[in-house]
Parts: structure tokens; C-alpha cells; sequence
């Protein structure tokens, strides 16, 4: 099995490369992260291993930038950054599993093993529905193939959203969703960023995406539901229409980015 390790330490790629040898593996380093990009995207491996800190591209826009060029080779992300937000990121933009140092070469050893039989299989990062698409991997939005500019909070909570396309997400939802945590939240907050994306999306592009349900919270579906949508009662006509909608699934796409 072919690997390639990315990985700016010199004593740890060493120790790697001794002992993925040792395990009957054909290693290949890099120390550089536009090093490692160049050759994962030019050779074929069975895995790539891959450091986080890295000098000139770190390992999180390394991974980006092959799985935008539809290199699907599968990536391990080995650092020192252990935290919770971390790992989630990596995974986020488009890595295969993680692990944290210290770590056990019989864990890393099986680990890319496994990750081997999966193969190089394509795996979606973007969200859509409708018209609009969010690509965690590369922090963008667009609707309708039209770039659309959010600060990172505007863009974590319509990706929130979005992961739970039709359904009734409150405020507390919201605000323990972007905090990472449960805490009392915020209903000015929650409303400047649902208003700032409703100008964004809705307004500009003269759309009813992003709906509120009165007393209860907020809630995303494709503009052609605009309808569905009344938190009065429906007339008899409206609600049947309504009960009898199917929300459309996600779908998860691939957004080729330069």
C-alpha cells in the first residue's frame, strides 16, 4: 500500500515513515504543505497522511484544494490540535478520519487500512436545496451559480439551517448550534443574522427561502414552498396543499473551486 505523509516535523515524519515501513507500507514525504498538494495531486496513493500546521498551505486548505480538484485519494489529518471545532473542521472540508498526537501506530496502522478499502471514492461536501449552495470545505455560498458574500457567523447558521432543510429550528436551537453549546440565548443576535441573510438571499435575489414560524423559530425550504409557510391558519385549500408536501431532502453536491 502506497502512502503519502505531509507532515513538516522532520523527527515525527521520520518515526512515520519507520513505521508504516515496518508495516510493509511504500511511504513518500513531504515537509511543505504546496509540496504535499503538488504531489497528491499528481501521483496516486492509497492514503495520505496529513499534519495540520504546516509551512506555506496548512493541511486544512491542502485537503480543500485536492477534494475541489476531485482528488478523492482518502486523507487521514494527524496534529497536535485536538479540540472538538478542530477535528469537526477537518472533517468539514472534505478529510476521512482523524487522529490526534500522541497517537498508536496500531491504531494509525488500522486506521489506514481501513481507510484503503474504502478507496478513493467520490464523497460530497456542498449542500443544496433549490438554488442555494453552501460548501463547508470552502466557506462559499451561492444561489443560482451567484457568489453571495457572508461573515462567518451569516454562514454558520444558514449552514445550520440548511443540514435541517423544512424543519422548525428555534432560537435556543440556533444559538447552542453556533456557540457549540447550550446557553441562554439571544433573540436580538438570532434576528440581525436571520434579517442580514434574508437581504442577502431573499431580497436580493427576490425569493422566500428563509421563513419564521411566529412563536416557535425559523425554518429554510426551497422558494417554491413560500406558500406552505403561514403561521396563521391556513385556509382549508393552503393546508391540504401543505400536509401533502414532501420537503425536499438535501442533496449533496461538489462545487469545483479555483
Amino acid at each position: 500500500m502506497r502512502v503519502l505523509v505531509v507532515e513538516d516535523d522532520l523527527r515525527m515524519a521520520e518515526l512515520l515513515v519507520r513505521g508504516l515501513t515496518a508495516q510493509h507500507f511504500v511511504v513518500d514525504v513531504e515537509h511543505d504543505g504546496h509540496d504535499g498538494l503538488w504531489r497528491a495531486s499528481e501521483f496516486p496513493y492509497d492514503v495520505i497522511v496529513l499534519d495540520v500546521m504546516l509551512p506555506g498551505l496548512n493541511g486544512y486548505r491542502v485537503c480543500a484544494r485536492l477534494r475541489a480538484t476531485e482528488v478523492w485519494t482518502p486523507i487521514l489529518v494527524l496534529t497536535a490540535k485536538g479540540g472538538e471545532l478542530d477535528e469537526a473542521e477537518g472533517l468539514d472540508i472534505g478529510a476521512d478520519d482523524y487522529l490526534t498526537k500522541p497517537f498508536s501506530y496500531l491504531v494509525l496502522v488500522a486506521r489506514l487500512r481501513a481507510l484503503a478499502r474504502r478507496g478513493a471514492t467520490p464523497r460530497p461536501v456542498a449542500l443544496r436545496l433549490g438554488d442555494l449552495e453552501v460548501d463547508p470545505a470552502t466557506r462559499s455560498c451561492r444561489y443560482a451559480r451567484t457568489p453571495i458574500a457572508l461573515t462567518a457567523k451569516e454562514f454558520s447558521l444558514l449552514e445550520f439551517l440548511l443540514r435541517r432543510p423544512g424543519q422548525v429550528v428555534s432560537k435556543n436551537e440556533i444559538i447552542a448550534g453556533l456557540r457549540g453549546e447550550a446557553r441562554e440565548p439571544d433573540p436580538n443576535l438570532v434576528e440581525v443574522y436571520i434579517s442580514n441573510l434574508r437581504r442577502k438571499i431573499d431580497t436580493r435575489f427576490r425569493r422566500h427561502n428563509i421563513l419564521t414560524v411566529r412563536g416557535a423559530g425559523y425554518r429554510l425550504v426551497d422558494s417554491g414552498e413560500r406558500a406552505c409557510d403561514r403561521t396563521s391558519m391556513p385556509t382549508t385549500r393552503t393546508a391540504h396543499r401543505c400536509w401533502n408536501t414532501r420537503w425536499p431532502a438535501v442533496s449533496m453536491t461538489w462545487t469545483a473551486v479555483c
